[in-house]
């Protein structure tokens, strides 16, 4: 039979009281951490790992940032990391490594942020020695040459290192880079060369040409346009190398910058005249119009080791001639003047120029002046006492002074030559004595 429950009235049912959970303890989040640290030891850790922290923090070196970088620099920085952007004069930057600084020193434990740099013509004379003292400087300099007179010996002792790029290019041509600064010394600029080709002289230098009767538009784009349409696009400063030529054959002496010239612009010599006059007037239409920071700087007669041999300017002309036992051709009476710098002194001039904070133009040279018969006395004097003169009649539109006034120079950049004629030219002597009776003794064995 089933067994069954069976319900008394008398008896009760049983209630079973209703769960509930312990009250929670105050701070036990906190104690519970601690306690566990305490059991394990682990306190001990995380005083040594603070202790190796302090030390590592201590000995590495600091660095601030200033505090009113602005949000356009900073978001170029991370664009392009190794530009500086030129505003309102100042170049500017991410951190106080890639400041410029032209004229101050340096704070003591901080390096300067080497910059990036194209010189085209920098296999040239007057190129090589600036990317010389570039790259001493620890900048990294890129050139650009199609060496029509540059030479490769000019900047072979460069190859190898690490912050030095060659390429091989004419600057007529586009090229896209990506540098801080922009010299610009691409053109020939001895007569012997700009008159063997003067429509590609003059071509260098003007802007673009359309000619829209043809059947397609040809346009030709000049040295100088190029590089400063390269320097608009990175935001790079840009210098230009123009000469005393703007002044022609000058009615006034010495030369200022104020000076407007007096140039013949159809005779044999308008090519490189009237070339850098227009080089002149791109420059400053690119500062005016696109905000472009531009240098001018105006180069007078200047001399030294790497020159061409048989470039045809004067120092070189008597330097080469006096060496081969040849008579030192003179042409007219002799009585012309020039000045005569030596090439470390206008490299000085340009690099300040660059660094500095003003547009130019400048007159980059030297003010002692010199009769070419005066010059030809001081080659005898270096290479050879019993050296012939012989003259021969003046070449077309050469000017009869030339004589930088320096004064701008030297109250905004602070610059004037140091190195005098009687100095400067022994140095350049040894290097051509050197090329030259190499030259014949190749000549020699090669026969």
């Amino acid at each position: 039979m089933g067994s069954e429950l069976i319900f008394r009235g008398h008896e009760s049912p049983t209630v079973t009281e209703a769960y509930s959970p312990k009250p929670p303890k105050p701070w036990l989040s906190v104690i519970r951490p601690v306690r566990y640290m305490l059991r394990e030891q682990r306190l001990v850790f995380v005083f040594v790992g603070i202790a190796i922290a302090t030390l590592v923090f201590g000995f590495l070196p600091s660095s601030h940032t200033p505090a009113s970088v602005s949000n356009s620099v900073f978001s170029s920085e991370l664009t392009h990391p190794h530009r500086l952007i030129y505003q309102n004069g100042h170049a500017t930057g991410f951190g106080i490594g890639s400041s410029v600084n032209s004229g101050g020193k340096i704070p003591l434990g901080l390096k300067r942020k080497g910059l990036r740099i194209v010189v085209t013509g920098g296999a040239g004379f007057v190129g090589s020695h600036l990317v010389d003292r570039l790259i001493s400087r620890g900048d990294s300099v890129i050139v650009v040459d199609n060496f029509f007179t540059g030479r490769k010996e000019n900047v072979m002792h460069h190859f190898g290192n690490p912050r030095f790029e060659l390429i091989r290019h004419d600057v007529v041509e586009p090229l896209l880079l990506e540098v801080d600064q922009i010299y610009h010394l691409a053109c020939p600029a001895s007569p012997v060369h700009y008159k063997h080709n003067p429509v590609k002289t003059i071509i260098s230098f003007t802007p673009i040409i359309n000619f829209p009767n043809l059947p397609q538009f040809f346009f030709i784009i000049s040295r100088t346009l190029n590089m400063l349409g390269l320097a608009k696009r990175v935001g790079a400063r840009f210098l230009l190398t123009s000469t005393s030529e703007v002044y022609g054959d000058p009615l006034q002496h010495p030369q200022v910058e104020t000076y407007w010239g007096n140039v013949n612009p159809i005779g044999v010599r308008s090519c490189y005249d009237e070339g850098k006059r227009t080089a002149e007037t791109l420059t400053m239409d690119y500062h005016r119009g696109a905000g472009v920071q531009v240098r001018i700087a105006r180069i007078f007669n200047t001399y030294g080791p790497r020159m061409c041999i048989d470039d045809g300017r004067v120092v070189s002309n008597f330097v080469a001639q006096a060496l081969r036992k040849e008579p030192l051709t003179v042409y007219g009476d002799g009585k012309q003047t020039r000045s005569f710098q030596y090439v470390s002194d206008l490299v000085e001039g340009l690099m300040r120029l660059m660094e500095g904070e003003h547009v130019g133009p400048f007159n980059l040279g030297n003010p002692g002046e010199f009769t070419m018969l005066e010059l030809a006395q001081v080659v005898q004097e270096t290479i050879d006492a019993n050296a012939k003169i012989e003259f021969r009649p003046n070449t077309e539109d050469d000017p009869h002074k030339r004589k930088p006034d320096i004064s701008k120079a030297k109250e905004f950049l602070g610059w004037e030559p140091k190195v005098p004629l009687r100095k400067g030219l022994p140095m350049m002597v040894s290097d051509f004595r050197q090329r030259i009776f190499g030259d014949h003794k190749e000549n020699a064995a090669s026969a």
